[in-house]
């Protein structure tokens, strides 16, 4: 029994002993670097050396901004040296493997975390331009009419007939207007403009008024070659109420913003609302 005991303490001793004398990292100064960091490779076995490179990588750049340690190229000694901090100092080949995974842990742990605050607020902004055209889609332009009539002084004038209802809760004050003349036969629009409209003494919810604008007829809107048969599409882009802000304004995600959506509700679909925090 004593016999057993004594070797078992004399293994772990050996053990103890062997850990102690593996080569460490010494970054005291650039020649120590670079022979430290070949010592220490060429301890290990081969098949973790490529583990080692990649951990000495991770940990040099972890604290370098623009640098992807995720996939982090092959340095030699001496870049690693040079980039090397206190993180490196007196790491062994399994310490320095050790702590290149826990950075890529937390590095990924950070990741999801941005990536899911990001994927909220997309999924934030989407839902609130939803519900504000929901509410601008109340008010409705019923008809409207573009011709050219005459002036009082017998000089052509362009004229824009509208009527409108206002569906919303609020009354308005001012719209903002898109028309767009198109004829058959043409691939190009005659007018393509968006227009104010100050409503006097402004619109109730539920009223309905029709009106007959005059635009600018040294524009686009005088021009004389558009035909009477030309039409006109008249849509809403914007509404202000009767305190002169804009009412329902919540800008739709960008192109961009829309693709990066989609790819993140991919990658975390399984993760709801409610455990996001």
């Amino acid at each position: 029994m004593w016999s057993r005991l004594r070797l078992a303490a004399i293994s772990l001793s050996l053990i103890m002993i062997a850990g102690c004398s593996d080569p460490k990292i010494d970054t005291s100064s650039m020649p120590a670097s670079v022979v430290s960091v070949e010592k220490v490779r060429d301890s290990l076995p081969s098949y973790k050396r490529d583990e080692f490179d990649r951990g000495l990588i991770i940990i040099a750049t972890a604290t370098f901004d623009g640098i992807d340690i995720l996939n982090p190229q092959r340095m030699n000694a001496a870049e690693i040296a040079e980039s090397a901090n206190a993180q490196m100092h007196g790491l062994t080949g399994d310490q320095v493997i050790h702590r290149a995974d826990q950075i890529l842990r937390e590095r990924r742990s950070r990741e999801r975390e941005q990536a899911i605050r990001t994927l909220t607020r997309l999924e934030e902004k989407q839902a609130d331009a939803a519900r504000d055209k929901q509410q601008l889609d109340r008010f409705t332009i019923d008809q409207a009419r573009f011709y050219i009539g005459a002036s009082p002084y017998g000089a052509p004038e362009p004229v824009i007939d509208l009527e409108v209802t206002n569906g919303t809760d609020q009354a308005i004050s001012e719209l903002l207007l898109r028309g767009v003349v198109t004829s058959a036969g043409r691939s190009v629009p005659w007018v393509d403009e968006s227009f104010y409209y100050v409503v006097p003494g402004g619109i109730e919810p539920d009223e309905t008024m029709k009106w007959s604008l005059a635009p600018n007829r040294f524009g686009p809107w005088g021009d004389a070659q558009i035909p009477s048969s030309a039409e006109l599409m008249v849509t809403l882009e914007g509404l202000r109420g009767v305190d002169d802000k804009a009412l329902w304004n919540a800008p739709e995600l960008s192109e961009s913003e829309a693709v990066r959506l989609e790819r993140l509700r991919e990658e975390y679909a399984g993760v709801t609302l409610s455990n996001r925090e």
